[in-house]
């Protein structure tokens, strides 16, 4: 076992949260991960670093990047099996190789796997589950060192799998793949707001994954549709009103679109159209803060319009905000579990003081509606708050505390949002 010869990273990707750290380990085996684990009175697994919050943070933290990636798809099975530090964007890839493809993917490609689904990311899309859903199987190094493999409809493996990096290290993953499939992208721009609540269980089923950008002004900037080529198209010139782009476009709509995954109807590959952002550029901003808050579909509207009357605050530290639709789902601690939900995103300028004490304006306002932080993302809520939104916390404590009966992977952040 050596130690890392780079230093611990001191920030994440955005920049905006700097680490604690004071080792980093990045074992080629997993006997290395087992003895690293066992031998640590604190520590954690650091994935990509695409969290904006301490959710990753210890003494001690391993990263898993030098494993072998080992991907092998059971074509019987429908399975693909691979190394926890295996990002989406690489698994694409070979995953395109075998002619199979996963059910959804998140806005950017650059996340760990083991990382997403961690904390129940998703992509939009009003029959997808989060990316956590397609999980079949999972091998964890518990804090004693030892493995445990858990499949689809053993005891607690719905309660394993949204585990937050609190049960252990996700050294192994079990994805359910298809047959690979192509998708197309549209764009939709200057959406009113009547047309939006109208129509909004229309606009945001159009397309296998749709997502509404919008800062909050007299319309939303753009809906951007992505439909599967063995669907319907969205190939009208407007969708309620709004008008389709005639040019490739950025969330951000003053940004240069060209680390965006392609638009204008063409068809691609699943895996260069689901995201949003392409492997090899930097994706949003980069130097941003994010915020976003899952609530059941029945009170979308409601929240919605209570988040609209901050919008004269939130606009000057907003670079955009994304609404999109997410399934209900069977896992303990998804912010989806039991509930059809919408997704209320903010990406913000890198103005931590000011975006948290907006933060806590919005939260103020969603209270009423069941809103559920995302784990990965910043937010002021505290397990006083957050647990009672989730029936299983009772179970996930419980099972946290049998998988690490001495805390190992008990961090802070786990102390102040769930315990």
């Amino acid at each position: 076992m050596t130690e890392a010869e780079t230093p611990v990273p001191e920030r994440n990707w955005a920049g905006n949260y700097t680490y604690r750290a004071q080792k980093l380990y990045r074992p080629t085996t997993i006997e290395q991960v087992q003895q690293i684990v066992a031998n640590a009175a604190s520590v954690h697994m650091l994935g990509s670093r695409h969290s904006f919050n301490d959710i990753a943070d210890s003494s001690v933290l391993i990263s898993l990047e030098n494993l072998p990636a080992d991907v092998i798809v059971d074509h019987e099975a429908h399975t693909a099996s691979f190394s926890g530090g295996v990002k989406y964007g690489d698994l694409a890839k070979t995953l395109n190789k075998e002619g199979v493809a996963l059910h959804n993917l998140a806005s950017l490609p650059h996340v760990s796997v083991a990382g997403a689904i961690a904390t129940a990311t998703h992509g939009s899309g009003v029959t997808c589950g989060n990316l956590a859903t397609a999980v079949a199987g999972l091998e964890i190094v518990t804090s004693s060192g030892e493995i445990v493999k858990a499949s689809r409809g053993d005891p607690d493996f719905d309660g394993l799998v949204v585990g937050l990096g609190t049960l252990g290290a996700v050294v192994r993953i079990t994805l359910d793949v298809q047959p690979v499939y192509e998708v197309r992208q549209r764009v939709f721009e200057s959406l009113t707001w009547k047309a939006f609540y109208d129509h909004f269980d229309a606009i945001t089923s159009c397309g296998y994954s749709v997502s509404i950008f919008t800062r909050w002004g007299q319309t939303h900037e753009q809906v951007w549709v992505k439909s599967r080529m063995d669907e319907p198209d969205r190939s009208e010139a407007d969708l309620f009103g709004a008008v389709a782009a005639r040019v490739d476009r950025h969330p951000i709509i003053e940004l240069d679109p060209t680390p965006c995954t392609p638009q204008l109807g063409r068809p691609g590959l699943w895996s260069d159209r689901l995201p949003h952002f392409r492997m090899g550029y930097t994706p949003s901003n980069g130097q941003e803060i994010q915020s976003e808050y899952l609530l059941p579909r029945r009170h979308a509207l409601e929240a919605i319009e209570a988040v609209r009357a901050l919008a004269d605050r939130i606009r000057p530290l907003l670079l955009v905000s994304e609404i999109r639709r997410v399934a209900a789902d069977r896992l303990w601690m998804s912010m989806n579990y039991e509930q059809d939900s919408v997704g209320i995103h903010f990406t913000w300028k890198r103005e931590p003081e000011a975006v948290q004490q907006m933060v806590a304006q919005i939260e103020g306002v969603l209270i009423p509606f069941q809103a559920r932080p995302h784990w990965g993302k910043v937010f002021q809520a505290n397990a006083a708050t957050i647990a009672p939104l989730y029936k299983r916390h009772a179970d996930f404590v419980s099972l946290q505390k049998r998988l690490d009966p001495r805390g190992a992977f008990c961090n802070s952040w786990f102390k102040t949002s769930l315990l």
